[in-house]
């Protein structure tokens, strides 16, 4: 069982979940309950328009604000949901109920297909294919006579609940926010879990995910299948709410409307999407009757003022409104376990074990021969450090070492199996560990939720078990790790901290940690010590040697050669991509051909 975390690495103040503090969310409950008692019939329905289309809004900032995704079609999906239920309730008599579960399905299916190709796509590449296909779907909803063509389908049935249809619009504005609710507590589970942090870390740290044992690609797919998912849920409601369909609703304009709705309110945070929704929704009722009688003549003004507001923020608020609001608010202290079960650890190697062999590992790049027939071996218990002259190629053997890039020729076998071919993430749930030689950290997260990250293989919560919070004891499990590594590295005091407002210094070291709660048998450290003062060195030096006591074996590339002189067992010099010389420190000091490479033949 794992100690208890200390309480001191827990100060109030300072919160590690993105979720609004619990007055907001009372307040927000008893206005949701109370409205419909207060307001007229046609505030009330326009509040059921603004459910319907926080539901949207919540997927693009899944797929958009957080994991970067940019995407410009949900509308369409919202009226594959819409048309399901309107073909299948008007023209076969299913229940609408039953139709819900297969718009649900049918959505997936199409969701996993444009997800496949699209996905794979990137920068601009990405949202011009959603505007494709969402253009595509539009006019199949427009110009198929089985969908009613561009008239749309009439006589959709309402929603009946225990024998009670739901004809009355105050009525079906319960069922609508019920909706908005249970996804947004859903969503805000996922994001504040482990699967959360990978999801947030596709959004510029890809790479950092695939070395931790995440599969980026399909957590992109599932987040674009969620996202998708919540538009048809939204479309089913507004079939029955409406209780007719014609394709106006789900076209470009509308999609763009929506990314809009994400933006304004905070693409990165879940209640930002329902803010976002009221404040264009009521914005758009209020300029539709307000811009015609001020500029004298008629027209889709909207769009233009909207267009306008969203240059605004980018300009004034790239964050949206909802973090400007949040940071008024007292936070409160994270929740801390008291005794939290500990993680699987990875099955420790032999001493003197032979950990890692490199045969002969070239790797090419066009005409340019980057790493050229390097072979070394690492056993078990040791500090190997890789040196050499900038542009050596030492970064790239790094990358090649941990499956980060693919090798052009020669093997890689880690504990005797063969990982030459296995991308990076297969090769992390192996028991190895890394840092970066150019710091790559989510500066957006506190030093405890970076430092979970360190943990993603150790842990097996998937989208599913996050949404309905059942991963919380492996999150206490998580935390934990992450809490005793960074009071390991002495950052134990800024843990509630963004990693952002940390010196570079401190955020090397935050990275050790990282890989540390990844519990890692071979460790690769590049470059550990760069920004580091001596006082930090010293005690970065002592915490290398501890964790070679403890059974880690260490790769370490560094250019401070006093640190790596008195910590490696053995060196392994390169020069121009190729192995210039190999053995102790006190044999590489006098070795002519590495005298040459440093300093020129000067003694």
């Amino acid at each position: 069982m794992s100690a208890p975390i200390p309480p001191s690495l827990a100060p109030a103040g300072h919160s590690a979940r993105r979720s609004p503090r619990p007055l907001i969310l009372l307040a927000s409950v008893i206005a949701v309950l109370l409205a419909p008692l207060l307001l007229s019939q046609f505030s009330v329905t326009l509040l059921g328009y603004i459910g319907l289309f926080s539901l949207i809004a919540m997927g693009l900032v899944l797929l958009t604000g957080v994991a970067g995704s940019t995407s410009f079609g949900q509308a369409a999906f919202m009226g594959v949901g819409a048309y399901t239920t309107a073909v299948l309730t008007t023209r076969y008599g299913f229940s609408p109920w039953w139709t819900l579960l297969i718009a649900l399905g049918v959505t997936s299916v199409v969701a996993l297909i444009l997800g496949a190709v699209t996905l794979r796509m990137q920068g601009h590449y990405l949202p011009l294919a959603t505007i494709a296909w969402g253009i595509s779907l539009y006019y199949l909803f427009g110009n198929s006579e089985a969908l009613g063509g561009f008239t749309g389908l009439r006589e959709i049935p309402a929603l009946s609940v225990f024998g009670y249809a739901l004809t009355d619009n105050r009525a079906y504005y319960y069922l609508i926010w019920l909706c908005v609710g249970l996804a947004a507590w859903g969503a805000q589970n996922l994001l504040s879990s482990r699967t959360g942090r990978a999801i947030r870390a596709l959004r510029g740290g890809a790479v950092v995910a695939e070395s931790f044992g995440a599969n980026t690609f399909a957590l992109r797919i599932q987040t674009f299948l969620l996202a998708a998912l919540l538009a048809c849920l939204a479309g089913w409601l507004y079939a029955h709410f409406q209780r007719f369909v014609n394709p106006t609703p789900f076209g470009l304009a509308q999609g763009i409307e929506f990314l809009f709705m994400a933006v304004v309110g905070g693409a990165g945070h879940i209640w930002g999407a329902i803010l976002g929704a009221a404040l264009l929704t009521l914005l758009r009722d209020e300029l539709q009757d307000i811009l015609p009688a001020l500029l004298g003549q008629s027209g889709d003004f909207v769009t233009v003022v909207f267009g306008l507001l969203v240059i605004l923020m980018l300009q004034f608020a790239r964050q949206g409104l909802w973090p400007l609001i949040d940071r008024l608010v007292p936070k409160g202290a994270p929740r801390i376990a008291s005794a939290p079960e500990p993680l699987p650890s990875h099955p420790k190697p032999q001493a003197g074990e032979e950990l890692l062999r490199v045969e002969q590992a070239v790797k090419q790049f066009g005409g340019l021969r980057a790493v050229s027939g390097v072979s070394f071996t690492l056993h078990a218990g040791e500090i190997l450090g890789l040196i050499g002259p900038n542009g050596a190629g030492k970064s790239t053997m790094f990358n090649l070492v941990s499956g980060v890039s693919p090798v052009t020729s020669g093997r890689v076998l880690l504990r005797g199996q063969d990982v030459t071919r296995l991308p990076s993430r297969a090769i992390a749930r192996r028991g190895l560990g890394r840092t970066f030689q150019h710091v790559r950290l989510f500066p957006e997260m506190t030093l405890v939720e970076n430092t979970m990250m360190g943990g993603y293989a150790r842990a097996r919560a998937g989208v599913v078990a996050s949404m309905l919070h059942l991963e919380r004891r492996e999150e206490d499990s998580l935390q934990a790790a992450a809490l005793r590594q960074l009071e390991r590295v002495g950052l134990s005091e800024q843990a509630w901290l963004q990693a952002g407002n940390l010196p570079l210094g401190k955020q090397r070291l935050l990275e050790i940690a990282r890989a540390l709660v990844h519990d890692p048998v071979l460790l690769l450290l590049d470059e550990p010590a760069a920004g580091l003062r001596f006082n930090e060195k010293q005690e970065l030096s002592a915490l290398l040697r501890r964790l070679r006591d403890e059974g880690v074996t260490i790769l370490l590339v560094e250019h401070d050669m006093d640190l790596v002189m008195n910590l490696a067992d053995r060196l392994v010099v390169m020069n121009y991509g190729e192995k210039l010389a190999e053995g102790t420190p006190e044999a590489i000091q006098q070795h002519p051909a590495v005298r040459e490479a440093y300093l020129g033949g000067v003694a």
